[in-house]
């Protein structure tokens, strides 16, 4: 798979979970892809203060992006 295929299927993932996001207040933008495994990204909106963003991060985004892209390994968070 290309870098960019990859980045397709992983703004493909976001895109499937931005509406949930989006509903609360917040949104998450793609900063980058690290060696083909690690995806950053960055929590915007109401999400940036929310108490359970680690556990949107994992349990949501991260679950999202590897059912898209299995090779991915993990997915952080970059605070502004």
């Amino acid at each position: 798979m290309t870098d960019q295929e990859l980045q397709q299927k992983v703004e493909d993932a976001l895109n499937e979970i931005r509406p949930f996001l989006q509903s609360d207040g917040g949104d998450i933008a793609l900063l980058g892809i690290d060696e083909g495994t690690t995806v950053r990204v960055q929590l915007e909106g109401a999400c940036v203060g929310c108490s359970v963003n680690q556990m949107t991060l994992k349990s949501g985004v991260e679950m999202t992006i590897k059912k898209h892209a299995p090779q991915i390994e993990s997915v952080i968070n970059v605070e502004a």
